[in-house]
């Protein structure tokens, strides 16, 4: 869904750490800093750190009776209509990353992180 630009070798992300707990109980939906160690195959021929942004916490949703007319229209299968939405990144921003490769040469990749956060419909592809 969003364009990352990568070198031609294959990228590794590892989550390294959470950080500060207090953004996690903090109502809504916002940014939240991971640390993440970017490598460039499984022995860490090139490797780097970068903090990333992703977007976390919870949306109101909510469920009530359906209306006669979707009764009827669902063979009065749909007796509760719900609503929901879900925290997704709504801008997204490229950082770049430098790679440190074996033999003190660095190599650049760009990834994506968020950038601002919103709730919004929740759909299956963004997840």
């Amino acid at each position: 869904m969003f364009p990352f630009m990568v070198p031609i070798f294959l990228v590794f992300v590892v989550i390294m750490s959470e950080t500060q707990t207090s953004e996690l109980t903090s109502p809504g939906c916002h940014l939240h800093p991971f640390n993440v160690t970017i490598r460039s195959d499984r022995k860490g021929t090139c490797r780097g750190t970068q903090v990333i942004h992703a977007c976390v916490g919870y949306c109101e949703s909510s469920a009530f009776p359906s209306k006669y007319s979707v009764l009827v229209a669902s063979g009065f299968k749909r007796n509760i209509t719900s609503v929901s939405q879900c925290c997704t990144i709504s801008k997204i921003q490229k950082v770049k990353v430098r790679l440190l490769c074996t033999g003190s040469r660095w190599e650049e990749i760009e990834i994506g992180t968020a950038k601002s956060c919103q709730c919004d419909m929740c759909r299956l592809s963004r997840y």
